[in-house]
């Protein structure tokens, strides 16, 4: 009943029709977390999987315990020069004072043809549920609370198309509104 079970399920069946072939995909979590994530796709994919994790001991749980590749840094001070056929933000934007920044910073990261999995808290949702703001998706350290329309306009400043934009309850109870997102055609 995980979220990450469905969350992972969505986005390997969306890989099987976005690209001709699955096999050897790089995938990057930004803000990984304990793995959990990572840990399900590589269960499942053959994919190589890079936790980007500011936390350190987060980071070196991910590398030592699930033997995924672990960095333990700011994505935003990254300097490298490495593409990723898929980049995921599970719950990620609400924690950025300047998340167009961060969006924009994951295109030059998208290798061509690459696709982007965006997962944000719905205020919209929560709102019309009578203990919404009292959700942990709403707690002090959130600097943004998005609705759908407020998404779809961060997605298309930061160079995206949105498809597939949905809203949906999950497991956990939590409110969630994700997207696939592809660079727009300049």
């Amino acid at each position: 009943k995980s979220d990450n079970v469905g969350r992972v399920d969505c986005i390997v069946q969306f890989a099987k029709q976005h690209f001709a072939d699955t096999s050897n995909l790089k995938i990057l979590d930004i803000g990984s977390g304990l793995g959990v994530f990572l840990g399900r796709v590589r269960q499942v994919t053959d994919w190589a999987c890079t936790a980007l994790e500011p936390d350190p001991r987060l980071a070196e749980h991910a590398q030592e315990t699930l033997g995924i590749e672990a960095i333990s840094e700011d994505y935003r001070k990254l300097e490298w020069d490495r593409e990723f056929d898929i980049i995921c933000l599970n719950k990620v934007l609400e924690h950025i004072e300047e998340p167009l920044d961060l969006l924009e910073r994951c295109r030059r990261d998208l290798a061509p043809g690459g696709f982007l999995y965006l997962e944000l808290p719905d205020g919209e949702a929560a709102m019309e549920d009578v203990d919404g703001y009292g959700r942990e998706a709403f707690f002090v350290e959130h600097h943004h609370i998005f609705s759908m329309a407020s998404m779809q306009l961060l997605i298309s400043k930061a160079g995206f198309l949105s498809i597939g934009l949905e809203r949906l309850r999950e497991p956990s109870t939590k409110y969630t509104l994700r997207s696939f997102l592809m660079q727009k055609v300049q």
